[in-house]
């Protein structure tokens, strides 16, 4: 039965009541209610506000998710006998005293998130819910990997790290848990957090109309409300909360070669030298389990990988750097290292009754150690002293929700959870997080100032801080590979920037047109692996036909052309949290063309390239293009935004678009990132409606010295009414690799006479306005190969990459 307080008490709800006292404190406030619950409202800056609720006698702090502490902020606060109201610069909380209910307004009034007043926070047993008002058209983006579309009006999710092989394509829950999303109504959005890591449920008007709400099975109910007007910036204010990626060493942004398994030695030095023979750009050999002896993490096979640094040395040579993978489980077996040790230096996860818990995975019987237990990350840096003293930098972590045979974890399994102590109910979900964390800084301890590449499968809000995800254990088909790319886009909405698929797909096997397709696709993915399972026919590039391996060959180039500008989105990433992937929704926000099914794939790559994923046996498709100018990548053909058009994609052209006014930094395609040995930068300058401003980074892409000024910085400015371009001077104290700038113009019809360049003029051919003649000596860098698949080649101006200012005029 409901009262107008909200629900009555009774064995099946209890309300969180009508509010008893409040009293100030210098962060918020903090309250007490008639049914004994009490709750404590934190500023952590003008456009986040943390709401926790909790029933027991403290409150639960502690978060693996959380790296911000609140700001030493000034907000205003008013209380009557039937409100209390809180007012930030950005944002007004408003609570109802008598139901203690919690909703939040711009300062004008209007409604962004409330409380849906009869029901509010409540109890049903341990779970606790907070339910809010559904509003009409009301949208929800987020929560990281999740199936579905982009708008998950009318779904409901949970979060439980789960090992799904396989998954298909409305599977819920996979690998990894952010409880984070944004909604989106009457041209406002705002971002929610719910930081608990128990198995948590999120509603969006899923089999009902009237709320959306979210809740944990256990514990307290702690979430941020986040309020920007812009949806990136939403993003970004959460990865303020959770962290910010580190920038990754530039070779683990280049493309990878998996399989479940290479094996012998020999086997992965032929795959290495087939790439470097069939001139097919690459970084990246991936080891998979059977390096392993018997599979047993931080061993080498002896008979299949007798000599493995030898190996690693001899994969360096030719510009690849090798990751290997590794599971948590420690086989039991006297004698063996690793289990030996653990077992001696108590780092395994324990029963209630202090017997080590056993589970069956790759190995055997194991042990698992305790990743949320702190001297345990000691130990796994030690562990791990026999890969990075041979040489490996980069590592990859699996089956680490825990994945076990029989997929059911006893709950009563206990973790330190860094002293406080916790069930499998509660650290579950932040133990492949924890794993992560413990192999990054571990590794990066041991490589002694070289970045790191770490990968996992499972993770939780804030996982980014120290490693790059991917999709798990995918399928070869269409409706995966399209899926893949939503998976991709939705983590990144979440703080992870870091994320890809299996290229081609892991389970089942790929055709010709299939594996093409998905190489293109992939090509524009932050993480980009090629990864096929056992038993599976052979998945390299070369694997299908010639035809397939020109297409790969020529997409793999033109990502390793673009990387100057790849390399700036994921230093935009470490810098801001906004994603390299970037779906519609970000930038596009209330365009309701974005959410329909026909185009919610669609992603920009980068700030400036859309991607338009089609699948393998479509060779026309609806693109919508959405509001600016756009402009066909490889044929320079110009389109008006907000409008649906008919792209040609015949299995060789993805149809791929760049935004009007973009400036896209790229170089000449090479074999290795680890060995760049190019020394012209082409500038690709679109014309456009809007001002634009680009951050051009670069560093030596291997160290932290880029923290400390270590960097190369140019401020782009491009203004296309005054048809000018500046290139502000450097900041920084490194120097750029590139001697020499290539400036290509796309677009730009109004060209005068001359184009100057810090005043050295250049004639232009009005019969063809692009055809740029030096009135100097000066050698254009006439390019003569015609690579298969390019950007239109147009002529260009070609000048000294001095470290002052650059003032370019037409």
């Amino acid at each position: 039965m409901l009262q107008e307080t909200g629900l009555k008490n009774s064995n099946l709800n209890i309300a969180i009541g009508s509010v008893l006292s409040i009293d100030r404190q210098s962060e918020g406030i903090f309250g007490t209610t008639s049914n004994g619950a009490k709750f404590k409202i934190s500023v952590f800056s003008q456009h986040i506000i943390k709401v926790h609720i909790t029933k027991e006698d403290e409150f639960n702090e502690h978060s693996f998710a959380v790296v911000q502490n609140p700001s030493a902020i000034e907000f205003d606060y008013i209380e009557t006998s039937e409100e209390a109201i809180i007012t930030t610069n950005e944002v007004r909380l408003i609570i109802n005293k008598d139901t203690t209910s919690f909703s939040f307004f711009t300062h004008d009034g209007n409604p962004i998130l409330e409380d849906d007043p009869k029901f509010g926070t409540s109890w049903i047993g341990e779970q606790v819910t907070t339910y809010k008002k559904l509003r009409e058209n009301e949208r929800f983006i987020g929560l990281g990997e999740k199936t579905g579309p982009l708008d998950r009006r009318g779904h409901g999710y949970q979060n439980w790290n789960t090992d799904h092989f396989g998954y298909p394509p409305d599977s819920d829950p996979l690998y990894c848990s952010t409880p984070f999303y944004i909604g989106i109504h009457s041209k406002l959005a705002y971002g929610v957090f719910m930081d608990n890591s128990h198995k948590t449920h999120f509603n969006f008007g899923a089999s009902n109309r009237r709320f959306s709400s979210f809740s944990a099975d256990q514990g307290d109910m702690c979430y941020y409300f986040i309020y920007h007007k812009e949806v990136k910036d939403i993003i970004s204010s959460y990865t303020s909360l959770t962290g910010t990626m580190q920038l990754p060493p530039l070779w683990s942004l280049g493309y990878q070669q998996c399989r479940y398994s290479y094996r012998p030695d020999k086997e992965v030095l032929s795959v290495a030298n087939t790439f470097r023979e069939k001139d097919i750009p690459a970084d990246v050999i991936v080891l998979d389990i059977h390096y392993m002896e018997k599979y047993k993490i931080f061993t080498w096979d002896k008979q299949d990988f007798p000599n493995p640094k030898a190996l690693v040395k001899k994969l360096e040579d030719q510009g690849f750097k090798v990751v290997v993978i590794f599971d948590p489980g420690i086989k039991i077996e006297p004698g063996y290292s690793a289990y030996d040790s653990g077992k001696e230096n108590d780092v395994f996860v324990k029963y209630p009754d202090g017997e080590n818990y056993e589970g069956e995975v790759w190995a055997g019987w194991c042990n698992f150690p305790d990743f949320t237990k702190t001297d345990v990350h000691d130990w796994w840096q030690e562990q791990m002293k026999v890969y990075t003293d041979i040489g490996v930098e980069g590592y990859w972590n699996d089956m680490n929700e825990i994945a076990t045979w029989g997929q059911t974890l006893p709950e009563l399994i206990e973790f330190d959870f860094e002293g406080i102590k916790a069930t499998t109910r509660q650290a579950r979900n932040v133990y492949g997080m924890q794993m992560a964390k413990s192999t990054y800084e571990g590794a990066k301890k041991n490589l002694k100032g070289k970045r790191v590449f770490n990968l996992t499968r499972a993770g939780f809000s804030g996982v980014q801080r120290y490693a790059a995800v991917w999709t798990g254990d995918n399928v070869a088909d269409d409706e995966h590979m399209l899926l893949g790319v939503r998976l991709v886009n939705s983590l990144g909405i979440t703080g992870i920037a870091f994320s890809g698929y299996d290229v081609g797909g892991f389970a089942g096997n790929a055709d010709e047109k299939l594996f093409a397709r998905w190489i293109s696709i992939g090509a524009f993915a932050p993480f980009f692996r090629g990864h096929s399972m056992l038993n599976s026919k052979d998945s390299e590039p070369w694997a299908y036909g010639e035809e397939v391996e020109e297409i790969s060959r020529n997409y793999i180039k033109l990502r390793y052309k673009l990387m100057p500008y790849i390399y700036g989105a994921f230093y935009e990433a470490s810098e801001k949290g906004i994603p390299v992937s970037r779906s519609l929704a970000i930038d596009y926000t209330h365009d309701s063309h974005i959410y329909d099914e026909n185009y919610y794939n669609q992603y920009l790559f980068g700030s400036s390239i859309l991607v338009a994923p089609v699948a393998s046996k479509v060779s026309l498709t609806k693109v919508y293009l959405p509001d600016g100018e756009w402009y066909d990548l490889f044929t320079d053909t110009k389109y008006d935004g907000r409008q649906e058009i008919i792209a040609e994609c015949p299995i060789e052209r993805l149809p791929v678009f760049v935004k009007g006014s973009a400036i896209i930094p790229m170089q000449e395609a090479i074999d290795t990132l680890s060995n760049n040995t190019n020394e012209i930068l082409q500038l690709h300058i679109y014309d456009g409606l809007e001002n634009n401003e680009y951050n051009y980074h670069e560093d030596d892409g291997t160290s932290y010295s880029y923290e400390n000024e270590g960097y190369y910085q140019r401020q782009i400015e491009l203004t296309p009414f005054k048809n000018e371009l500046i290139i502000h001077a450097k900041k920084g104290d490194y120097s750029s690799q590139y001697k020499s700038i290539r400036l290509y113009l796309h677009g730009f019809k109004n060209l005068k006479g001359t184009i100057s360049v810090n005043n050295v003029d250049y004639k232009v051919d009005h019969e063809n306005f692009m055809h740029l003649t030096p009135i100097s000596d000066f050698d254009p860098f006439a390019d003569s190969k015609e690579p298969a698949l390019q950007i239109k080649n147009l002529p260009f101006i070609a000048f000294e990459n001095c470290n002052e200012t650059i003032n370019i005029n037409w």
